[in-house]
C-alpha cells in the first residue's frame, strides 16, 4: 500500500473527504479503482445512475460506477457533465469520499474537502519533458482544502519522492511568490476578436478612438510602450481590413494634416465583419471558413466539411496521434486528399503536426455520423464520453457559423450541405435517418431500429400497423408517433409474441 493510499484510507477513517490532485486522466482513474477496492462502503444506487448517462455505457462509465459504488471516484474533462454534477453533488453530502482528480477541478469550485493531496507537482510539457507547474496552480489546488464554510481547518499534501525533492517543494511553493498575471488581451486571437467586436458595436470608430479605448486597458498598463502598442493595433486593423470583416473610409487619398489623419477615417464593420462579430468567431476561423467554402463543389462530401471545422482553432485540443497511429493517420490523408478544401501544409511546417491531428479529428466525426457509439470511438479514437460531447458542441456551433456566413456569401449549395451535416453531427446517424429524426422522441437507435423494420418515412410510420410499431417502440412512443403523423391512437392492442415460445407455454 502506498503513501496515497494510506492517507485516503486515513481521512475516511476520520470521517472526512479528500481530494487527490493526479497529473493525468489515466492515472485519475487507476488511482480511484485502487483505493476502492480498499474501501468498504456500498452505494449500489449511484452505479446504474453513472452508466445510464451515455446512450452506450463505455468501459470508462462501467470503471467509474465500480468505483463510486464504494464511495470513491474519479473527475475529469472526459466524464460526462450529468457523471461529472453526480459526483459533484454526493461529494457535497458526504457520500463519496475520495475524488481523484486531474487539476481542472482545482479552479472556482467550493467542496467539502478537508485534505488535499498531490501526488506531483510535476508535469509533461512537451519537447522539455517533465517541469514543475506554476505556483498559481499548486496554490489553486491547495486552496480546494479546508473551506471555511466545511471546515474549520485544512490539510494540503504534497508526496516528495525524497528530502531533495522535499527541499525543493518547500523553497518553491510553500516559500515562493505566485506568478504575476498577465492581461489575455495580449493573446492574438483575443485581441483581433475584441477589436471586431469594438467596431462592430461602434465603440471604436476611428484609429484614434481605438487606441485611446485600449490605453485605459490592464494590457496597456502593463505594456508601457504605448507606441509599439500602437503599432500592433494598427496591424491588427489592416489585417480585418484586408479580411473585408471592416473597412476604412476618409481622404486617405487626399492631404491631410498628420495630426487630423486618425480622426478623418472612419473604421466600420462589413455585413460579414459584423455576423463573424455576433458568432463569437475569432476573424481567422470566420476567413478560413470562408475560403474552405469558397472551394467546396459538388466532388466534395461530408469530410470536407468535417475537415474545415476540425482544423481550427476554436477545436483544438485536437486529437493526438500516437506513434502507431501516424501511418493509419496518412494513409487516410492520401486516400481523402482530393476532398481537403485547404492546401495541406509542408512535412516541415510547424503546423504539420497539428494538420495531422486535425485528420484523426475529422475521422472520429466521420465515425460518429456513421453511427458508431461513445464506446466504439473511445477504443478506436481514444476519445472519452465527455470529450466526445465537447466536440460535438463546439462542431454544432461551426457548422452553425459556417451556414450563417454561407447565407451572406449566397453559397447555396453549402448551405444545403452544412445543414444537413449539422443535424447529423448533432445526432449522430446517416443521411438515410433524417426524415425519422423529424419525429419526437425519436433519436438514433429508434431511428435505426425503425429503419431496419422497413418503416423508412413518415408515409411508412402512416402504413405500420400500430401493433408491430409497438413491439419496435414500445407501447407509448408507438402511439405518440402515430399521433404525430395524425393518427390518434387511443388503445395499443396487444401483440402476439414472436420467436421461440417457453416449454411451458408450448
Amino acid at each position: 500500500m502506498d503513501t496515497i493510499h494510506k492517507l485516503a484510507l486515513e481521512t475516511i477513517q476520520k470521517n472526512k473527504q479528500a481530494l487527490i490532485f493526479v497529473p493525468s486522466r489515466a492515472s485519475a482513474e487507476k488511482t480511484a479503482e485502487e483505493i476502492s477496492l480498499l474501501t468498504h462502503m456500498n452505494y449500489p444506487e449511484f452505479e446504474e445512475t453513472v452508466l445510464k448517462a451515455a446512450s452506450t455505457p463505455t468501459k470508462q462509465c462501467k470503471r467509474l460506477s465500480r468505483c463510486i459504488k464504494k464511495g470513491v471516484a474519479f473527475h475529469h474533462a472526459g466524464l460526462l457533465q450529468k457523471q461529472k454534477d453526480l459526483i459533484e453533488d454526493e461529494f457535497r453530502s458526504g457520500n463519496i469520499k475520495i475524488i481523484c482528480c486531474t487539476p481542472t477541478l482545482a479552479a472556482g469550485m467550493s467542496l467539502p474537502a478537508f485534505r488535499v493531496i498531490i501526488k506531483s507537482l510535476k508535469r509533461y510539457s512537451g519537447k522539455w519533458g517533465m517541469d514543475w507547474i506554476p505556483i498559481l496552480e499548486y496554490m489553486q489546488m491547495a486552496g480546494r482544502a479546508g473551506r471555511p464554510e466545511y471546515e474549520a481547518f485544512g490539510e494540503a499534501i504534497t508526496i516528495a519522492k525524497d528530502d531533495i525533492e522535499k527541499e525543493e517543494i518547500y523553497e518553491r511553493y510553500v516559500l515562493g511568490e505566485p506568478e504575476d498575471i498577465y492581461s489575455k488581451l495580449a493573446v492574438e486571437p483575443v485581441l483581433r476578436t475584441y477589436v471586431l467586436s469594438l467596431i462592430s458595436s461602434g465603440i471604436i470608430r476611428n484609429e484614434e478612438s481605438m487606441k485611446t479605448f485600449f490605453a485605459k486597458t490592464f494590457w496597456a498598463h502593463q505594456f508601457k510602450d504605448m507606441a509599439k502598442l500602437e503599432n500592433i493595433m494598427d496591424k491588427m486593423l489592416s489585417l480585418l481590413e484586408k479580411w473585408k470583416f471592416v473597412s476604412i473610409e476618409g481622404n486617405a487619398g487626399d492631404f491631410v494634416i498628420a495630426h487630423d489623419m486618425n480622426r478623418t477615417r472612419t473604421t466600420r464593420a462589413t455585413q460579414i465583419g459584423k455576423r463573424v462579430s455576433e458568432l463569437y468567431l475569432d476573424p481567422l476561423t470566420a476567413r478560413y471558413i470562408l475560403d474552405c467554402m469558397t472551394n467546396f463543389t459538388e466532388s466534395k462530401n461530408t469530410f470536407s466539411l468535417l475537415h474545415m471545422i476540425s482544423n481550427t482553432l476554436e477545436m483544438r485540443p485536437l486529437l493526438r496521434v500516437k506513434v502507431k497511429e501516424h501511418d493509419m493517420v496518412q494513409d487516410e490523408l492520401v486516400k481523402n486528399y482530393e476532398l481537403l478544401l485547404q492546401e495541406e501544409p509542408s512535412a516541415f511546417d510547424p503546423e504539420y503536426n497539428e494538420f495531422c491531428k486535425s485528420i484523426k479529428t475529422t475521422l472520429f466525426f466521420d465515425a460518429w455520423i456513421n453511427e458508431n457509439d461513445e464506446d466504439y470511438c473511445m477504443e478506436t479514437f481514444g476519445i472519452r464520453p465527455g470529450e466526445i460531447r465537447m466536440k460535438l458542441e463546439t462542431a454544432d456551433w461551426l457548422l452553425y457559423a459556417a451556414e450563417e456566413l454561407a447565407k451572406i456569401m449566397e453559397y447555396r449549395e453549402v448551405v444545403k450541405a452544412v445543414r444537413t451535416l449539422r443535424v447529423r453531427v448533432k445526432n449522430g446517424v446517416k443521411e438515410e435517418l433524417l426524415v425519422l429524426l423529424k419525429l419526437k422522441n425519436i433519436g438514433r437507435v429508434r431511428a435505426r431500429r425503425m429503419y431496419s423494420n422497413g418503416i423508412k418515412n413518415l408515409g411508412d410510420v402512416k402504413k405500420a400497423d400500430i401493433t408491430s410499431l409497438g413491439q419496435i417502440l414500445g407501447k407509448t412512443i408507438a402511439a405518440d408517433v402515430k399521433k404525430q403523423v395524425g393518427e390518434d391512437i387511443t388503445k395499443v392492442p396487444k401483440g402476439t409474441r414472436k420467436g421461440q415460445l417457453s416449454i411451458e407455454k408450448y
